[in-house]
């Protein structure tokens, strides 16, 4: 299915921002994996990726922050991906439990002050339509993680990649 130009770009954007960090020998977590573009993506160039998303066709379905009820184990990825997530699910503290300490948490979210400029590129059809509310917009800069890179496409929208240092 063809996605709306912007978030085409957007998509692709992330892609190689994370692919400037990755090694072959990282194991990969993506949540909110959806149709599941970002991790075939990944797949397709050799890494090890898991899923996890609410609906199938994910890996693992279920909640992110029932992650143990779910069979994981904390520490057990190098990498956590969530994009366009964090909008609607609270989640840094099962990311972060995820994640090995120094590993990397990607994520990717419309910046709290300018979702309404979001609402409305979606009734353009420039971007991808909202799939649930956005009920916990977070600016990145409250986030307790170091950032490792944080590249801003456009002030409406946030894209980083964080060093996991549990608290």
């Amino acid at each position: 299915m063809s996605q709306p130009l912007l978030s085409e770009l957007s998509r692709n954007r992330k892609l190689n921002l994370l692919l400037e960090h990755l090694s072959p020998e990282m194991k990969i977590m993506e949540i909110g994996s959806n149709a599941g573009w970002f991790t075939d993506q990944l797949r397709g160039r050799g890494y090890e990726v898991v899923t996890l998303d609410i609906e199938p066709p994910a890996d693992i379905v279920g909640d992110i922050n029932n992650w143990r009820e779910l069979g994981l184990r904390e520490n057990m990825f190098d990498v956590c991906v969530a994009l366009e997530v964090i909008e609607h699910v609270d989640c840094i503290d099962a990311l972060s439990a995820l994640c090995k300490p120094d590993g990397m948490i990607m994520l990717s979210s419309p910046h709290p002050k300018w979702d309404w400029v979001m609402r409305a590129l979606e009734k353009m059809n420039l971007n991808q339509t909202r799939t649930s509310p956005h009920c916990n917009l977070t600016d990145f800069n409250s986030i307790p993680l170091k950032s490792l890179v944080r590249k801003r496409p456009a002030y409406i929208h946030q894209v980083a990649i964080f060093q996991n240092q549990p608290v």
